[in-house]
């Protein structure tokens, strides 16, 4: 598959360590290196406008989407190639959906989860065929991990479903996992098998 633009889920505030902001600069070099551009949620802030700063110091494009609701309290970027502003939430995560070739969540809080899980399971029922992933800096989603593990144990997910959410700790093995990336055949799986 071509593999032109990424979308990024992340945190409007920087987190408690700096690791977390300096994977979002890695990342940002990383996508700038291989020509991607950046799909995000349009802040100047945390490490939303770290991650859209960097790509844009590189000579990158980084593409924001924002409700006008939050235009105000997320401090929509002010410098971005491009700033589409929706009328609601269901519009940003459709929108950001149709211009990415592909999903990654940096840390990030309740909103990077949701939209992280939506994204997720669109790509279980079929709904679009693009890459979804984590990048877990400095063990931020290992309880998330257990817990998916768990989960899967308890017959509540597939272990093919499981495997549509790709884990790495570093943005070139996400990045070069993203590229190679072939869809399974499309199927919704059913708790008990029916189609």
């Amino acid at each position: 598959m071509s593999f032109r633009s990424l979308c990024v889920y992340c945190g409007s505030s920087p987190g408690r360590l700096p690791a977390y902001t300096a994977s979002a600069n890695a990342l940002a070099e990383a996508m700038v290196r291989r020509g991607i551009r950046l799909i995000y949620g349009g802040a100047g802030i945390g490490i939303m406008g770290a991650v859209a700063d960097r790509v844009l110091a590189l000579g990158g494009e980084a593409v924001g989407v924002i409700p006008k609701a939050l235009a105000h309290k997320e401090v929509a970027h002010a410098g971005l190639t491009e700033l589409y502003v929706t009328a609601s939430m269901h519009e940003r995560k459709m929108r950001m959906a149709e211009l990415a070739d592909g999903f990654v969540a940096l840390p990030g809080g309740i909103g990077t989860l949701e939209e992280l899980f939506e994204i997720w399971t669109w790509a279980q029922l079929g709904f679009h065929r693009k890459p979804c992933g984590l990048l877990n800096v400095a063990g931020y989603y290992d309880g998330l991990l257990g817990f998916l593990d768990h989960v899967r144990a308890e017959q509540f997910v597939k272990p093919e479903q499981r495997e549509l959410l790709m884990v790495a700790g570093d943005p070139e093995t996400l990045l070069t996992r993203y590229a190679a990336y072939q869809a399974p055949p499309t199927k919704q799986w059913l708790a008990n098998d029916e189609t």
